[in-house]
């Protein structure tokens, strides 16, 4: 009986290898009696769980390119929060957070998030699934994904990744350092509790001249609310805020001198008991991509807002 962490990825060519690999992989967990959820993107969801027919109804399905249109979700709200549902049973996972279309910024945080997988179910009982499209994907995301994956199946044929990185060096190689924000961009100096409302008027003020609706500006809001309280409280000093747009997206910047050196701060659900923790995972709840750089230097916070999306808080 297979015990602890498995995290294959899957390399596939065509829709109907897909369909083989992935429905063998279902098949094998059910009949393990291991609980499976699938998150895959919204077109490969529907045509999967057709194909599967009956056997779809044993099966948790999540639309990947909604749960992880931000990556930073998908551990605490899709991996880890339906592994804790089955505590104390082995589960089988296909997750999909990589795919053609993703912007640059979405593919380096999905990476660094196939990388976190790594330390997030280190000592957990599981199976996780990660497809790759040979055809379709740059042959980048196919190295990234030996350097993130302990195991390779290809071809029917498993076999261990000879590229395969320390998770933790893939998800600060990934993470930055971050580009600097425009030089025109408006920025806020804070340093107490007090400049709170001040926050508030700046993100409502830009965020509504640089195209945001008023779901969008709500959402940047909340975010930015957390990230500055975090600063002010744990930084040991001040900090500066900044936003600006970048094509479809509001970028919402905090930068600070601390230093945040959990690379899972932020992915873990029901952190409350961690201020900082719980503040950074409701940021990346509410936010469509959040990316994170943190070193010696200080922390850079990176919230984006898509402006044609308004979705209530």
């Amino acid at each position: 009986m297979t015990t602890g962490f498995s995290h294959p990825a899957l390399l596939y060519r065509d829709w109907a290898e897909y369909v083989e690999q992935l429905g063998r992989f279902v098949h094998a967990e059910l009949v393990a009696d291991h609980p499976v959820a699938v998150a895959l993107p919204d077109d490969h969801l529907r045509r999967l769980r057709r194909e599967l027919g009956l056997l779809s109804r044993r099966v948790r399905w999540l639309d990947m390119s909604v749960a992880g249109r931000n990556p930073g979700r998908i551990l605490p709200d899709v991996l880890l929060s339906f592994a804790d549902l089955h505590s104390g049973r082995r589960v089988g996972i296909v997750g999909e957070p990589i795919w053609v279309g993703r912007s640059r910024d979405e593919y380096e945080a999905a990476v660094q998030h196939e990388a976190l997988i790594n330390l997030a179910f280190a000592d957990r009982d599981a199976t996780m699934l990660c497809p790759y499209d040979v055809s379709a994907l740059d042959p980048a995301a196919l190295d990234d994904a030996g350097r993130t994956h302990p195991e390779i199946v290809e071809n029917g044929v498993s076999r261990a990744s000879s590229d395969y990185q320390s998770p933790a060096a893939v998800a600060a190689d990934m993470s930055g350092p971050l580009p600097d924000p425009p030089a025109d961009a408006p920025a806020l100096v804070v340093s107490a509790v007090d400049d709170l409302p001040r926050v508030q008027d700046f993100v409502e003020i830009h965020g509504t001249r640089l195209g945001l609706p008023g779901g969008g500006v709500d959402r940047l809001d909340l975010a930015v609310h957390e990230a500055v309280t975090n600063t002010v409280t744990h930084s040991g000093g001040g900090g500066v805020v900044r936003i600006w747009r970048e094509g479809d997206e509001v970028i919402c910047a905090v930068r600070d001198r601390g230093h945040i050196d959990d690379p899972l701060v932020g992915r873990r659900p029901g952190a409350k008991d961690r201020e900082d923790g719980y503040g950074l995972l409701l940021v990346n709840q509410v936010c469509d991509l959040v990316r994170l750089h943190s070193d010696a230097s200080g922390t850079d916070l990176r919230m984006h807002i898509a402006v044609a999306d308004g979705r209530p808080v």
